[in-house]
């Protein structure tokens, strides 16, 4: 029960940062920086599904690494800028990006934690 509660959490985490990503995306970022928005968008769909329909460590190292690259890389936009952006943390979709980047980690770790008991029994 932890496992799949944990799992629908981390999947919801990865479906929120794609979102974001998604959302700036959509909002005029052109050139590496846009391809890269759209690609980590795409990204994080792609690991949700993988998270909650795959029972193996890989979905959830993924989603902890998804996060932790995410975050690093706003990390560096909003300190001494990324690629051409510098971002400044005064908004919305930065809030919720670090939000969500968090939980991806911290979830994903988790993850790679838990047991899953339905496996335990087989």
């Amino acid at each position: 029960m932890v496992s799949w509660v944990l799992r629908i959490v981390v999947a919801a985490a990865l479906l929120g940062s794609a979102g974001v990503h998604y959302f700036l995306w959509t909002q005029g970022y052109s050139g590496i920086t846009g391809t890269l928005f759209l690609l980590n968008a795409i990204a994080g769909l792609v690991l949700a599904i993988a998270v909650l329909a795959w029972r193996h460590w890989l979905p959830a190292l993924g989603a902890a690494g998804f996060g932790a690259v995410t975050l690093g890389a706003y990390v560096l936009a909003a300190t001494v800028g990324f690629m051409g952006n510098h971002d400044q943390f005064n908004s919305q979709p930065e809030y919720w990006g670090v939000i969500t980047e968090a939980v991806c980690i911290v979830g994903g770790l988790a993850l790679l934690f838990v047991k899953d008991r339905r496996r335990a029994t087989v």
